[in-house]
């Protein structure tokens, strides 16, 4: 096969272009283009039209044109950092092209006296006559210059001209690739081929029309290779075969008994599903995600105890010790007395430590609670059957697959969040997992009301809060930042913790990311056996750990939080039997947009609802509050504005995973797109 008709091509490396040297290649890579794919994806932002040429009495100065004129003089100053200068005229006018930091010789090159050259630049005006300073397009062969250049985002050091030419070479070069669509899903887009799709993307008269067939087309492309490695990713993780757990109902039923609820609906059907994985030869990898309060934690430990009973030992990991021994105290109330659980963490007496070691390499221990240190090389299992990791939303793919591979072939993974995401989204970052969501709520959850309160009402809030604790209540205060900014109009965290003190005469702590971690760990269990009344604290209180004597929490500057990162934060209230508030707090002459945000959340305590419609006004690059490591950064595709693309995507998805359809096909797709190392043995 000839190389250039080949996808390969695309992937080569930017010193296969003609023209680009060592400087361009290098600046090139620092903003990560390494291959001539990595450049078709530099989209046009703008379109600068040389095609026509102007007479100089029709000038409009500040606007880029294009003028066909004769130079008459030069003015070479014999004085230091004095420009050069070239008087020229055309039959309507004269104007003078300005040179600076160029030698005699170049200018005497470009601009011959008595030739008819066409130049092309940003129009000035100084001293009463036109000028034109540093023409960037320069030639006697006006066909060179009557055109029309796309502008870039340009890397510093690179022409618009150079850059022109490098897009220019590729296009011209492009292989012809075979398609890899089917009929039903080219017809989508109008039969267009992904090489006219291209070629279509950079005309400047394309420019930012999304939804012409082209563009879609490309996006499609886009999310469906994600859709395609995901796939690939769990059907490997599927062809491990694993010796299945034994779901024993009774002892179901005898968990379910002690709990002072009955499970929801969603927390059944989940419940179901991951007894289905566990019970299967095939090994399970899923994500449980549910909305803040939903119950994950009682399905995931039913779950521990199957597999606990099938003789097989549980690893659980959650992200700090304090919640760890939250799920710790949860086991030991439900489970029975034969069952051995232990705890590990990082303050636990070396003795102590190495003894819990050594009961879990031979398999005396059944399940054991800690944070990311119970997988540590020195931690083994003689026989582990379950891996649960609480709240690790941040898991990017890889990772992912890293754990899975961790716990040996009898092995599954059960991983929880709950940040609840859109659909969009859940496709995209979790494509590599089988699902479980809970949405609805246990009867028992009573719904957070929630209002907001300009700030120069602060004196209702503390009476408000005052009541509350009288009443034997506990109060989240969350700030922003720790100290004041004087760029950012935030409250400071240190500041609000000596006002409360001198305002109110109930004890206060503070909790800020300067906090150090056994200090931090010190004040939540303080705070969680009422110590004090009042916990100050910047964004990092713990998201999952159960405060339920804590039933207000007020929150300042909440226009200049997210969406989904205030649901979150609301959610730290409300985990008891009492009726919770969330107040927050805003500065006077709120935008449209901020008053939209918080009428929404005091509507709405559904945690996809609102992740819906954060993502409609902030995008998706950081609706979850944080840069997911598991997000794609597509260039085309936008879960907000493609749903249709995503959902079609996955559909075409299922249809290939379901005939068993050869994927061999898609390589290039993958391959150009993903880079992915999954489909290196697909033939």
């Amino acid at each position: 096969m000839n190389f250039k008709r080949n996808y390969k091509y695309l992937l080569s490396d930017i010193s296969a272009l003609k023209g680009v040297g060592t400087k361009t290649q290098k600046l090139l890579k620092k903003k990560n283009i390494n291959n001539l794919f990595d450049l078709l994806w530099k989209l046009p932002k703008s379109y600068t039209d040389r095609s026509l040429s102007s007479k100089i009495k029709d000038l409009k100065i500040g606007e880029i044109q294009t003028i066909t004129l004769v130079p008459q003089k030069y003015n070479f100053p014999r004085v230091r950092n004095l420009p050069n200068r070239v008087v020229c005229t055309d039959e309507t006018g004269e104007i003078d092209c300005i040179f600076f930091n160029s030698y005699e010789g170049y200018v005497k090159k470009i601009l011959p006296l008595g030739k008819t050259i066409t130049v092309s630049g940003k129009i000035s005006y100084f001293r009463k006559k036109y000028q034109l300073t540093n023409p960037k397009y320069v030639s006697e062969d006006s066909s060179l210059i009557r055109q029309v250049h796309n502008q870039y985002s340009l890397t510093e050091g690179i022409s618009e001209k150079l850059y022109n030419k490098i897009i220019n070479q590729i296009i011209s070069n492009l292989p012809t690739l075979e398609e890899w669509h089917s009929k039903t899903i080219l017809s989508k887009f109008g039969n267009i081929n992904w090489n006219n799709s291209i070629q279509e993307l950079h005309k400047s008269e394309n420019i930012g029309k999304y939804k012409n067939n082209f563009y879609q087309r490309l996006a499609f492309d886009e999310i469906f290779s994600t859709f395609l490695v995901n796939s690939e990713i769990r059907k490997k993780i599927k062809k491990v075969k694993k010796r299945s757990k034994v779901i024993n109902l009774d002892i179901q039923k005898s968990i379910l008994n002690k709990l002072e609820f009955s499970l929801t609906k969603d927390q059944t059907k989940t419940l179901i599903e991951i007894n289905k994985d566990l019970s299967s030869n095939e090994k399970m990898f899923r994500l449980l995600q549910g909305d803040v309060g939903s119950g994950k934690t009682i399905v995931a430990l039913i779950a521990a105890l199957n597999t606990i009973n099938s003789g097989f030992q549980v690893a659980v990991m959650a992200p700090t010790e304090i919640l760890a021994r939250q799920h710790f105290n949860l086991a030991k109330k439900l489970y029975p007395e034969k069952i051995k659980i232990e705890m590990i963490s990082g303050k636990s007496e070396y003795k102590k430590k190495k003894l819990v070691l050594d009961k879990l390499k031979n398999n005396k221990i059944n399940i054991i609670f800690g944070t990311h240190a119970i997988f540590q090389k020195k931690v083994t299992f003689e026989k582990l059957g379950l891996i649960i990791i609480d709240e690790q939303h941040k898991f990017g793919v890889n990772q992912r697959k890293r754990l899975s591979d961790k716990g040996g072939n009898d092995c599954d993974v059960l991983l929880m969040t709950a940040t609840p995401i859109p659909r969009t989204l859940t496709m995209t970052i979790y494509g590599d997992m089988d699902i479980s969501i809970i949405r609805e709520k246990p009867k028992t959850r009573k719904p957070i009301k929630t209002y907001s309160k300009p700030e120069s009402k602060i004196e209702d809030v503390l009476k408000f809060i005052s009541k509350e604790i009288n009443f034997g209540n506990q109060v989240f205060w969350v700030c922003p930042l720790i100290e004041e900014s004087k760029k950012l109009d935030h409250s400071s965290a240190v500041k609000k913790f000596e006002y409360l003190k001198s305002k109110l005469p109930y004890k206060v702590a503070l909790l800020h990311g300067k906090t150090q971690i056994q200090e931090k760990e010190n004040i939540l269990n303080e705070f969680l056996n009422k110590k004090f009344q009042i916990l100050v604290s910047t964004t990092i209180i713990e998201v999952g750990i159960d405060f339920p004597n804590a039933n207000v929490i007020i929150i300042e500057n909440a226009n200049k939080f997210g969406l989904s990162q205030l649901h979150q934060l609301r959610g730290r209230v409300g985990r008891g039997d009492k009726d919770s508030t969330c107040i927050l707090l805003f500065k006077s002459n709120l935008s449209e947009n901020a008053k939209k945000r918080i009428n929404i959340l005091k509507e709405t305590n559904d945690g996809f609802i609102i992740s819906e419609e954060d993502m409609k006004i902030r995008g998706f690059g950081d609706v979850l509050g944080f840069k997911q490591s598991g997000i794609k950064n597509f260039k085309l595709a936008d879960p907000i504005h493609n749903s249709d693309l995503f959902l079609l995507a996955e559909r075409e998805m299922r249809r290939i995973e379901n005939s068993n359809e050869d994927i061999s096909k898609f390589k290039p797709l993958i391959k150009l797109y993903d880079r992915a190392d999954i489909i290196n043995d697909i033939a």
